[in-house]
């Protein structure tokens, strides 16, 4: 029987899946995950992401709107009204797909480096 080696953490995360097989779906909807993966049975009780995916997506985010947002209004001079609808509906959408690839990514990384709570009896 061979065993396949687990998916790297950045594939796993980008994809969503198991970070040991890299075959079950990590989340169940939305930002919420599964208790444990559908294929190899993985726990997920050890991810803990915390507030690591949303800071990095609004560092990310913010960078990346803000400056379409200049690059439009200053090419196109568009109506303020267009910024609204543009940002109000793009913002949000790009912020749900950050926010699952990156909490994904850093859950897989968790797993590769078997990360603990600090403090723990090792």
């Amino acid at each position: 029987m061979s065993v396949t080696p687990p998916p790297s953490p950045f594939v796993a995360g980008i994809r969503g899946k198991c970070p040991r097989c890299g075959q079950g779906s990590l989340f169940r909807s939305g930002l919420a995950l599964n208790t444990r993966c559908s294929r190899c049975g993985l726990n997920y009780a050890f991810a803990d992401s915390g507030d690591g995916p949303a800071v990095f997506a609004i560092l990310i985010l913010g960078f990346l709107v803000l400056g379409s947002a200049l690059l439009v209004e200053f090419k196109l001079h568009p109506p303020v009204w267009v910024h609204v609808v543009l940002w109000g509906l793009l913002t949000p959408l790009l912020a749900l797909a950050l926010l699952r690839m990156l909490k994904a990514t850093l859950i897989a990384l968790q797993y590769k480096h078997n990360a603990g709570d600090a403090g723990a009896g090792d």
